[in-house]
């Protein structure tokens, strides 16, 4: 940590997490190399209007924004569920991510309400926060009926699922960008105690190299002078 990380108050983040939750060397240089003290805690949610305290700060700082799945090797285009199975293939590394205390319950974890069939994406149960954690995978933007749909799949979870030891649970909805404006509004009022994250399939690129790479524009200027000056062939002459 003192080779790695320069701010003090980061450096006493990461000690803290690591006697907590039991890190070894590695999963701390990943902590550290994934920067989790900077996205801990970030995820727009509604925990302190639907949850009492503490549970409601316990909750907040279990989410993370943005997650990152960087072990993954999807390419665009590609569907939720090829997402969904590219996570489960990789379920340690997938666990890891989303942090110490969730318990991995199923996939497309069937509910049925009144004759109807519903499919939870990812169910889990947070040994920490003592309740089920439904995950709801987006591909693309969030949108405000999202949070409805979660609302629902909370209520019959609790409704059918849920022990009386158990608290409340908690729905987070995982999409490729979300606006936090709309995502305010879209929780705001709902009675469920859900959050909202963005997730990355790779890292962003350091500014510094992010500012060395040519834009597109550039490199279609470079290629169109290669291909105007570029002399043509003549009839006769054969490439050598």
């Amino acid at each position: 940590m003192l080779d790695k990380v320069n701010d003090l108050s980061a450096r006493l983040w990461y000690a803290q997490q690591t006697v907590t939750h039991g890190w070894s060397r590695s999963i701390l240089a990943l902590q550290i190399k994934s920067g989790a003290h900077a996205r801990a805690g970030k995820a727009v949610h509604n925990f302190h209007a639907t949850l009492p305290p503490p549970q409601s700060d316990l909750a907040a700082q279990v989410l993370k924004d943005p997650y990152i799945f960087d072990f993954l090797t999807l390419a665009e285009p590609f569907r939720e569920r090829e997402l969904e199975l590219a996570l489960l293939d990789q379920v340690q590394k997938f666990l890891l991510e989303l942090g110490q205390g969730f318990a991995f319950v199923g996939r497309q974890y069937h509910l049925e309400v009144a004759d109807d069939d519903f499919y939870l994406d990812l169910l889990f149960y947070h040994l920490r926060l003592r309740c089920f954690v439904v995950v709801d995978l987006k591909k693309g933007p969030f949108k405000a009926e999202y949070a409805g749909k979660m609302n629902f799949y909370c209520n019959v979870v609790d409704d059918r699922l849920r022990h009386a030891e158990d608290k409340p649970t908690i729905g987070l909805i995982l999409c490729q960008d979300k606006n936090r404006i709309i995502a305010e509004y879209a929780l705001k009022g709902v009675k469920k105690a859900i959050g909202v994250s963005e997730y990355q399939l790779t890292r962003a690129l350091p500014k510094a190299f992010r500012s060395s790479l040519p834009t597109v524009e550039e490199m279609e200027t470079e290629l169109t002078k290669l291909t105007t000056t570029r002399a043509p062939r003549g009839k006769g002459n054969k490439g050598k």
